[in-house]
Formats: C-alpha cells, structure tokens, sequence
C-alpha cells in the first residue's frame, strides 16, 4: 500500500507539471473505486486552474480554486503522468487531461482507491477531518506524542500506525523507524517514556524523510507521478527481511503478525 512517502514524491513528481496548468477535462472509465467516482466530475474539472498540489496523511489534494480533487491510491493504487497518445490499459480507471496535453492517469488494479470532490474547506471532509498531525510537521514532537500515548494499551506499531494520532505512517516506515529508534514494536505505547519518544520521533522524521529522498519504496504497482521507480526498499533494515541477519548485529530478524499485518524486528537491538 503506498504510504506517506510515496504519496508525497508522487505530489511532488506531479507538482511542476499540474500547478497553474489548466484541466481540459476528465475521463472516467470506471466509477466503482471503494466510493464511486462522482458522475459529473468532468464537468467539475473541466477548465478549472489547478492552484496546488497537497497532501494529508496518504491523499493528494488538487486545488481547483471552486473546489478540491481528493485522491487515494488505495492499496494498489498509482498516479503518473503519460502521454496523450499512451492507450489505457485495463485497470487504468481515470485520467485528467490537462490542456497543454499531458494526461495525469491513475491505475487501481484493486480499485481500492478513491476519487472525490469537495466544496469549500477540503479538510473539513469526514476522511480527513480527524487525521492526526502530519510526522513531518511541527506539531509532531515528542512532548506532544509521550502525552497522547498515555492512555494507550496498545503496541507502539499499532499506535504509530492509527491515522487518528499520526498521519500516514504505514507498516514499511513503522517497522525501519522503530528499529532505527531501538523500539520492539510489541511495547505498549504507554510505556515509553519522553526521553525514547524524542529519540522515535527523530527516527520517523529520519526515515520518512530518507524514503521520500528515494523516491519511496516500489514493491509491486507503485511509480511515482514521473513514472520512476522508487528505490528505498533496496535500504530496508528490517522490513520484509525476515530470518536474514540483522545489519547491526547479526542476529537474525523476527518476524510476526500484529494487528493483522507483518511486523519485523531486532530481537537484540529493539528492547
């Protein structure tokens, strides 16, 4: 699943070709993404400036000045620039065409993704509403993490993960951060203490920072809006490295499911 990362290089692979540029119109070949695509979305693009490209947690948000273009990739999701005469090919459900012609096309081979609209304040949207701060921002600091976590039982990766207390933090950058902090994803949340969660929230913003410099992780289906593959998952330190030795010290990785997702650790360097 594309994570924040990958989000992010895709906004800004797209950036300098969509921002000022004018949309001609939308094409739509298949509405049925995990909420159906708005039936007049053509009409609502059509003409329309695109103000800027931003990002909450894992959606991209096209500014059209009358209204905002809200996108997720889904769990398979990719959004890329193509040429005009590039033919679509089968899951590649919806394409903007700009009117200089470059086409912005998105492929949903899970159609698990989504495609909206929404008038006036974009984050007041019910998706994005009640997402945490952005682990890039300045809100997101320890202070802010250590009191938030205290009432919370559950395991530092399944806290990092819930969208409600950080944005965008998926299971790849969940699992390198937590070992690069020196974290085992099995403590519960509340039990770390301020000093650890300075050392965590430096290591998110560190990895998260590194993938998006890689241009995110390609696993299967993700390219970033350019079309380029990212590069990161040649840097992983843990994730999908089950039974391999770990970088630092040797011991071989663990891996184990929690909360319904893989989870890869350091049993000697993660205490």
């Amino acid at each position: 699943m594309p994570e924040l990362p990958e989000v992010e290089t895709t906004r800004r692979g797209l950036k300098p070709h969509l921002e000022g540029r004018r949309i001609k119109t939308a094409v739509v070949r298949c509405r049925a993404l995990r909420q159906p695509v708005p039936r007049n979305l053509p009409q609502l693009v059509a003409g329309a400036t695109v103000h800027a490209i931003g990002r909450r947690g894992k959606y991209l948000l096209f500014d059209c000045g009358h209204g905002t273009l809200i996108v997720h990739l889904g769990m398979s999701g990719r959004l890329w620039l193509v040429d005009a005469t590039t033919r679509p090919e089968r899951h590649d459900h919806l394409d903007l065409v700009m009117a200089g012609g470059a086409v912005v096309r998105l492929r949903d081979p899970r159609r698990f993704g989504l495609v909206l609209w929404r008038k006036g304040d974009v984050l007041s949207h019910p998706l994005l509403k009640n997402i945490g701060p952005e682990p890039l921002g300045a809100e997101f600091d320890a202070a802010w993490l250590y009191r938030e976590t205290r009432g919370r039982s559950a395991a530092i990766k399944q806290a990092l993960m819930d969208s409600h207390l950080i944005a965008g933090i998926g299971n790849i950058y969940a699992n390198e951060a937590l070992f690069r902090a020196g974290i085992n994803p099995k403590t519960p949340a509340r039990r770390i203490g301020l000093a650890r969660y300075a050392v965590l929230v430096e290591k998110i913003r560190e990895t998260l920072e590194f993938a998006i410099g890689a241009g995110g992780s390609s696993l299967r289906d993700y390219v970033g809006g350019d079309g380029q593959a990212g590069s990161f998952q040649s840097k992983f330190m843990v994730y999908d490295r089950g039974g391999a030795p770990c970088f630092s010290c040797r011991e071989p990785v663990r891996a184990f499911v929690q909360g319904q997702r893989s989870t890869y650790y350091c049993p000697r360097c993660q205490r």
